[in-house]
């Protein structure tokens, strides 16, 4: 038998569970429609950029990244039903079948066989109900047949090489001169300066490339293990010396996407960001045209004609000596010969 004492003191426990239980229920409730109100902010001038009071994981610009964020949040209202489900159930049992009440445990109901089939079977089946769309979506971000470009991607210490396959255009990129010299002033840098926003986050050159284009990634290192991700295409891959892994991106938006090495590399491994900038197709095209142009060597023939200007353009009395011309005025004039006579 338990005292008066001892049952004042269950109630008393019983009741703040309750209210730690719906405390937890509405705290749940809040975070849920502050993170989905998040998506109705302001577009900014990076259309993927994270902005403050954001929950939820963002949608991003590319195939891939909208997959995931579908199949992340069909994840989200499952767990949000089973959670209304277990909370609502366990607040009922508290309230409905206090002691107060004369409530009685039935040991039956904790020891049944077809509850222990039903709490097994429905996990299962809500698992495999996930498990099937989940795969199909992976799968289809991992085929990169179809690509209308190829791009190679090489992680060093600490940057990062980008090229061009079949286009004879390439570059590294790295971070920028204005995010170096600040870490190494120690200076705190400041959000609503528009020169040190993108603080770390910024390089000397982006990759560019075109909007509404099936891009394939082939992505390895030169020495230790790299990973690069940028978190609006919705993927990240491993660069992995000697091997080389693959991957695919289609952007729909034009705008500049942000990233930075997601595997630990080394000592300056939080200083080798990724900006993507995504540009329309024409804009590419010229791009292209001038890296390229910029990249191309002299042709031999320009080359010869550079070279003849440059002669013809030479001051006097600089160079090679030239033969004087014969003065006709000082020349004598020959006298006519004898005819020959037999």
């Amino acid at each position: 038998m338990h005292s008066p004492a001892g049952l004042e003191l269950m109630k008393a426990g019983f009741n703040t569970i309750a209210r730690r239980t719906l405390a937890a229920g509405l705290f749940g409730a809040m975070s849920l429609a502050a993170s989905v109100s998040a998506f109705a902010a302001p577009a900014t001038a990076e259309p993927a950029a994270p902005h403050p009071w954001q929950l939820n994981m963002g949608k991003g610009v590319t195939h891939s990244s909208q997959m995931a964020w579908e199949a992340h949040m069909v994840a989200l209202w499952v767990c949000v039903v089973i959670g209304i489900i277990v909370f609502g159930a366990m607040a009922y049992a508290m309230f409905k079948f206090r002691h107060s009440k004369g409530a009685v445990p039935a040991v039956n109901f904790t020891h049944s066989t077809k509850l222990e089939i039903v709490w097994t079977l429905v996990p299962v089946i809500l698992l495999v109900g996930m498990a099937w769309p989940a795969t199909a979506k992976l799968i289809a971000m991992y085929d990169t047949r179809n690509a209308a470009m190829t791009v190679k991607i090489t992680g060093y210490q600490w940057m990062w090489k980008y090229e061009y396959l079949g286009e004879g255009v390439e570059f590294t990129s790295r971070l920028a001169k204005n995010s170096d010299q600040i870490r190494q002033s120690h200076v705190i840098p400041k959000y609503d300066n528009p020169d040190q926003r993108h603080y770390l986050l910024e390089v000397d050159n982006m990759l560019v490339v075109p909007v509404d284009t099936k891009i394939r990634f082939v992505i390895t290192a030169d020495d230790v293990i790299h990973a690069w991700w940028v978190p609006a295409l919705g993927w990240k891959q491993d660069a992995i010396p000697g091997i080389v892994n693959e991957a695919w991106t289609d952007i729909s938006t034009p705008g500049i996407y942000r990233g930075q090495c997601a595997e630990l590399c080394g000592k300056d491994h939080g200083f080798m960001p990724i900006v993507v900038k995504a540009v329309s197709k024409e804009e590419f095209k010229q791009w292209l045209a001038a890296q390229k142009a910029k990249n191309a060597p002299a042709k031999p023939a320009a080359a010869a004609a550079t070279a003849a200007e440059a002669i013809n353009a030479t001051p006097a009395g600089i160079g090679p000596a030239q033969p004087a011309a014969p003065d006709a005025s000082n020349t004598p004039t020959p006298e006519p010969a004898e005819p020959i006579t037999h």
